[in-house]
């Protein structure tokens, strides 16, 4: 197997939950090597966050793939000395706390800069650096309500709407990523120091969610909650079968919307400029939409869906995670991987998303115990005497 295309570089990850030790996941994934700092005796909350099995989160075992796990109480003298030390030979530092915290450490980017030029830092935190709210704590459901998500999620006549997975983080994770990519590349190619990787959890969705502050900048339109339509794209929406079950439709151009109509037998719209037209169909989608969902609703799921795909028409079963795992077509590329592991004998997981044909990425192991490679870490690495390492481990310091 590969060794990956990261291969040879080292990264430390400080922060904790769910965005920044994405990024590490990621480029571990690569094959990077990825050591991840956690406080002694805690660790980090996604060990035990959401659902959880022995206690131990289930989460954490994915996000927790491919990293060297140590412990180090970066609160202290000698374990901010040891970080700096572990710093000296790496290329990539992650953080997630917040500023504050890290100037009490001596681990804000200028600090680190001056210390290890080379490094490059990504900081992700709620608000991002500068500005009032720098400072403040910040969580992916905050950004999710703050960045306009919420309030465009949701029915018309509904509360705003959050989502049930950590969305923010996730996408500030995934942002975070490429940019750590550019950084390197910079750095690499131009022969020049590292650099700081600024993300807030908001920005990356807002970029997302772009169409609503140019429609408000453009035409004073304050977008609202329209549940799954987007008339832009009719008919788009969940649609209930006759059997109780659901499926999904998208008609983004008008020879795909034309394919849903003749698929429901409204040959009629699929002839008339008014519905293939995609700006007099998108002042007709309530319409276009009630025409589906009335067909849909007097046939079973396979019925309808046998239909769609007939008429190569843009369709799909609403999945649940036993649908997700069984799909034919997501078991042939191997979207999800069984993996081996000493809590739990084996974890089914998701593959790296990303494939790279030559150089594809790879899960070796899951997440691992607190600290559990402390010594190789300490002592292979940085060369540290058993000796020493015992009594950094009896100090609290790891």
């Amino acid at each position: 197997m590969s060794q990956g295309p990261l291969h040879g570089l080292r990264v430390i990850e400080i922060a904790t939950l769910a965005a920044g030790p994405t990024v590490a996941t990621t480029l571990g994934e690569f094959g990077a090597e990825v050591v991840k700092v956690e406080q002694p005796g805690t660790g980090d909350p996604m060990r035990t966050w959401g659902e959880r099995r022995d206690g131990i989160g289930l989460l954490w075992k994915s996000i927790g793939r491919n990293k060297r796990f140590t412990t180090l109480d970066l609160r202290t003298p000698a374990g901010q000395d040891l970080l700096h030390r572990l710093l000296e030979v790496s290329d990539v530092l992650v953080a997630g706390n917040r500023p504050s915290a890290l100037g009490r450490w001596g681990l804000d980017f200028e600090a680190v800069h001056a210390a290890h030029p080379h490094l490059v830092m990504v900081h992700i935190t709620g608000y991002g650096a500068g500005g009032p709210k720098s400072d403040r704590p910040g969580y992916g459901t905050l950004a999710e309500a703050m960045s306009g998500f919420a309030h465009q999620t949701g029915q018309p006549d509904g509360p705003p709407t959050l989502p049930p997975f950590m969305l923010a983080d996730g996408i500030a994770g995934l942002a975070a990523t490429y940019a750590v990519m550019m950084a390197l590349y910079h750095r690499d190619v131009h022969g020049a120091d590292g650099q700081l990787v600024d993300v807030s959890l908001i920005e990356p969705l807002t970029r997302l969610l772009e169409s609503a502050t140019l429609a408000y900048d453009q035409l004073g339109l304050v977008k609202q909650r329209l549940g799954n339509m987007l008339p832009a794209s009719a008919p788009r929406n969940t649609y209930r079968t006759a059997d109780g079950r659901w499926l999904a439709v998208s008609s983004a151009s008008p020879s795909i919307a034309a394919r849903v109509f003749r698929a429901v037998g409204r040959e009629d719209m699929a002839q008339s400029p008014d519905y293939t037209d995609p700006v007099r169909r998108q002042d007709r989608a309530v319409e276009v939409d009630e025409a589906v969902a009335d067909w849909v609703s007097r046939h079973t799921l396979d019925e309808a869906m046998s239909a769609f795909e007939a008429a190569e028409a843009a369709a799909t079963p609403v999945y649940d995670a036993p649908a997700l795992l069984a799909d034919d077509h997501l078991r042939a590329r191997g979207t999800f991987l069984r993996v081996p592991d000493p809590d739990f004998d084996h974890v089914t997981v998701q593959a790296p998303v990303a494939r790279l044909s030559e150089t594809p990425g790879h899960v070796a192991h899951l997440g691992r115990e607190l600290g559990a490679d402390n010594d190789a870490v300490y002592g292979g690495l940085l060369g540290l005497s058993l000796d020493k390492i015992a009594e950094l481990r009896i100090e609290g310091t790891i």
